[in-house]
């Protein structure tokens, strides 16, 4: 049949329209960039659901993102509570939003990234929004074994610049460092000391040697 109003003005040659027409897409496949000021030309003022819609999906395309950040972003953006409400829980059934799959690529990916403890990764995906149940069973990911491996690779990699200054004062910013990233005293503490004892073995040794060759040994 007729097909839509706006195609059949296209095809007509010569003939005017009264209309602007709907902005064509980025040639790299993103939205067009809105109006400075206005809303996105996806937009329909007139049908929040649609604009709920087109809001979560830009949202999405960019990152995962996690109920409460699109609950909060569509809050900002004017969507009455039960619009957002009816979209997130259909995006939720369709798959588009998954909680507990966002927990996991989170704790995988800053654990190994970040080397990130348990105590940190928790409070980051509570930071989201991430239910605690959910968030614990995403953590339970990480056991101990990771954590004093991922503890050891942070210490390993602060070292070398830590060689210069005294050892209280190495060991203090190096436990300090693993404070910040979630590990607790006991657990740092103990990492930091095994490695300074390897790394500075030598430095305690040094004088004993020149001791057992004696003053000879230094004589011309």
């Amino acid at each position: 049949m007729g097909g839509w109003p706006e195609a059949r003005e296209r095809s007509a040659p010569g003939r005017r329209r009264g209309r602007r027409s709907v902005s064509s897409p980025a040639p790299d496949g993103s939205d067009a960039a809105p109006p400075a000021g206005g809303p996105h030309p996806e937009d329909d003022p007139g049908d929040p659901e649609q604009v709920a819609r087109s809001i979560c999906l830009r949202a999405l395309t960019g990152a995962p993102r996690t109920r409460r950040q699109l609950v909060e972003l569509l809050a900002k953006r004017g969507i009455p509570d039960d619009v957002a409400e009816a979209v997130l829980d259909r995006f939720g059934e369709v798959g588009l939003i998954d909680d507990a799959a966002f927990a996991r690529a989170w704790v995988t990916s800053r654990q190994a990234g970040r080397g990130l403890a348990r105590r940190a990764l928790k409070a980051e995906l509570r930071a989201k929004g991430v239910d605690g149940e959910v968030a614990e069973e995403a953590v339970a990911l990480v056991d101990d074994q990771d954590e004093w491996d991922a503890a050891r690779r942070l210490v390993q990699r602060r070292l070398p610049g830590l060689r210069r200054v005294d050892r209280l004062t190495a060991e203090r910013r190096l436990v300090g460092m693993l404070a910040r990233k979630g590990y607790g005293s006991g657990l740092a503490g103990w990492v930091v000391r095994e490695a300074l004892d390897e790394d500075r073995s030598g430095e305690a040794e040094e004088p004993e040697a020149h001791e057992e060759q004696g003053l000879d040994a230094w004589l011309p």
